[in-house]
């Protein structure tokens, strides 16, 4: 059986500049904070980040911010964090980052729609606003619809409670939020966990994420806050 356990060094370390990465969760719950630290701790830069905020300041994704390390981000809302509004004149690497901002339905169906091989889906939600611009709209039944893309991304920093050595997934109340979906729609996934098992010792009825999906676990994340 392929050895899936690494550090959280050694799993970071197949994530190069310019990649894009998806990472698990919903107001700093369901977020791997040991792989978003040695994400910031790697340097890689010109990244595409894929999450559903933008952390808080120097917190998740807001250290990937804080260090001028991501290119583009993609999320449904930065509210939590003051930064992406207010920027120091002597931090000119923060003014580089392209926000796109996507309703969270939308945001979580495209993710959906990438890990399900769909080729898009369609949505009236930002009909007549800035949302629909540059757009493809269709009309059904006398109604508008946007036609929204897949989201995809190289990479995925998810955020489990427990996985067995073949990366089956156990999550915990709403610590699971984006993490199952994220898990779909990339490349090579990368879990943190609390607990670290043998295989088999996780029930078939019990995995939330196959471990198929899972190309590296890290154990040693701290106790997922629900």
């Amino acid at each position: 059986m392929q050895n899936k356990v690494k550090t959280a060094k050694e799993a970071i370390a197949a994530i190069k500049d310019g990649a894009s990465v998806m990472v698990g969760g919903f107001a700093g719950v369901g977020v791997p904070d040991k792989l978003v630290n040695a994400l910031a701790d790697s340097g890689v830069k010109n990244l595409t980040i894929i999450d559903c905020d933008a952390g808080r300041p120097n917190l998740g994704v807001g250290k990937l911010l804080r260090n001028g390390q991501v290119k583009k981000l993609v999320a449904t809302h930065v509210g939590l964090n003051p930064e992406c509004a207010y920027r120091k004149p002597e931090d000119p690497n923060m003014y580089n980052v392209e926000y796109v901002l996507m309703p969270q339905g939308t945001f979580v169906e495209c993710i959906r729609a990438a890990g399900c091989g769909l080729g898009g889906v369609i949505t009236p939600v930002g009909v007549g606003t800035v949302v629909e611009e540059g757009k493809q709209k269709i009309t059904l039944k006398g109604k508008d619809y946007l036609i929204e893309e897949p989201l995809k991304a190289d990479f995925a920093l998810i955020r489990g409670e427990k996985a067995d050595k073949k990366g089956n997934i156990v999550y915990k109340g709403s610590a699971r939020n984006f993490n199952p979906i994220m898990a779909m729609a990339a490349e090579h996934v990368i879990a943190g966990v609390e607990t670290i098992v043998e295989a088999g010792k996780i029930g078939p009825d019990e995995v939330m994420t196959p471990g198929i999906l899972v190309e590296t676990i890290v154990g040693g994340e701290e106790k997922c806050r629900i």
